[in-house]
């Protein structure tokens, strides 16, 4: 199964390690350093198209993990995961 994470990124579901809720989060400094290494790393991708409401951490065949901000909030990304059918 694929998960659609908006702005037409779609990922597969094994590779996702973590849904989590940006404002919740990033109240703690881990996250928040967490955050910004991946920025200078490169490998935050922005798919939020908007003010973002959650982010994806995904293992990625080039590089140990990779991050998406996503619009949607974290409620939304788990139904649509938790989901028989493919929702774009």
């Amino acid at each position: 199964m694929y998960l659609h994470l908006g702005q037409n990124e779609i990922v597969p579901e094994r590779r996702i390690i973590g849904i989590f809720d940006l404002d919740k989060c990033s109240y703690e400094k881990r996250t928040r350093d967490y955050l910004a290494r991946a920025e200078r790393e490169g490998v935050v991708l922005d798919v939020s198209g908007e003010l973002p409401k959650s982010f994806v951490v995904c293992d990625h065949p080039y590089h140990a993990q990779i991050v998406y901000l996503s619009q949607l909030n974290t409620s939304t990304l788990k139904n649509r995961a938790e989901s028989e059918k493919p929702v774009l």
